[in-house]
This record gives C-alpha cells, sequence and structure tokens, in this order.
C-alpha cells in the first residue's frame, strides 16, 4: 500500500477544531488517539495492550491516546502528547496525515483518531503503569474487513454489539476495532474508487 493511497482516504489534519479539557455541551468528554503508521517491509500499525491494574478498558489493546488535557489545544496535541507519555515516541517523529471520523464510546468519550506515519527509527520508552506492551500488526491485516467477527456483549442492561480482530493472542475489539475497522473501509473505498 503507497503513502499516497493512506492519505488519500483520510480527512486533512486542519479539519481538527480547537477544544477543551472540559465537559462539552453534549456531556461528551474529548479524547484522541495517534493509529501510528509504521513503514518496514510492510505498513505496521503500532498497538498498546494496557495494564490490567488500570481504572478504564484495563488489559485492552489500544491505540497511543487519551482524554484532552488542560494543556491541549487540538486533537493533535492530544493525541502527540499522549504518545509520547504512554510509548516515549516524539511528536517530531511523527506526521501527521488526517484523520478518520470520531468515535463515540459507551464511556461518554468523542475520541478523535489522528493518522500519522512514525519514523521507523524511533525507541521505545514505556510508561510502565499505564502499558503493558507494544506490538504491531500489518496494515494488510487490518484492512481485510473480513477478519473482524461482529460480537455482543451485555453492557449496563443493554445488549451492545462491538467489532472484534484476533491476532497473534491478542484481542482488538471495542472501540480501538471499531476505529481500524472504520479505517479499513476508507482505505478499501479509495483503492476501489
Amino acid at each position: 500500500m503507497k503513502r499516497e493511497h493512506i492519505i488519500q482516504c483520510l480527512e486533512p489534519a486542519a479539519s481538527l477544531e480547537c477544544w477543551s479539557h472540559q465537559k462539552r455541551d453534549d456531556g461528551l468528554r474529548n479524547a484522541a488517539v495517534l493509529i501510528p503508521l509504521v513503514e518496514r517491509d510492510e505498513w505496521q500499525v503500532l498497538l498498546t495492550k494496557r495494564t490490567d491494574h488500570l481504572n478504564h478498558h484495563a488489559g485492552q489493546v489500544s491505540f497511543p491516546g487519551g482524554r484532552a488535557d488542560a494543556v491541549d489545544v487540538s486533537p493533535l496535541h492530544t493525541a502527540l502528547r499522549e504518545t509520547e507519555e504512554e510509548v516515549g515516541i516524539q511528536p517530531e517523529l511523527i506526521e501527521i496525515i488526517g484523520v478518520i471520523e470520531p468515535f463515540l464510546t459507551v464511556t461518554d468519550f468523542n475520541v478523535v483518531p489522528v493518522v500519522g506515519f512514525v519514523q521507523p527509527s524511533f525507541t521505545l520508552d514505556i510508561d510502565e503503569f499505564e502499558v503493558a506492551d507494544v506490538f504491531e500488526v500489518p496494515l494488510s491485516i487490518l484492512a481485510d474487513q473480513s477478519r473482524y467477527q461482529k460480537r455482543e456483549i451485555l453492557w449496563q442492561g443493554e445488549k451492545r454489539a462491538y467489532w472484534e480482530l484476533m491476532h497473534n493472542g491478542f484481542q482488538i475489539w471495542g472501540a480501538t476495532a471499531a476505529m481500524l475497522y472504520a479505517f479499513a473501509g476508507r482505505l478499501n473505498a479509495t483503492r476501489q474508487g
């Protein structure tokens, strides 16, 4: 998959609005994640596995990212700050290339997925309190929507559907899988168009 093909399927990063760490008028809280694409023999997506003792999303596979802090003026700032804090990748090693549609979580976050190319020369510096593991999955696997399974879970008395993808013993599901599935849809639509 070529760089141009990936960029073509995204919304421009210039479309990112300024925001606040305060709750919004709609009751949601702002958050952003980085979908880090690393160019190796083929494109890889860097993911983290959260530690088991965290209050939210313990043990789950996720992108680097999190809720907006007072210092963040946009989703871009949140995604870059959180990525550096969680896995040690400095912003100067990341080329932001665009965004995909925001994802609303069941925990009342409006998450903006920011997509960036990460220079493969990075060195990890993992925040061991938050991150148990860091691994990469080929973009070609994540872009294959037939690999995702639709599952259901009972959440606060309601059945909720979610996407799940298993890879090398890692369960990628929930918001992370939903964002990857949406990204895959964009990649596939651009490839066919």
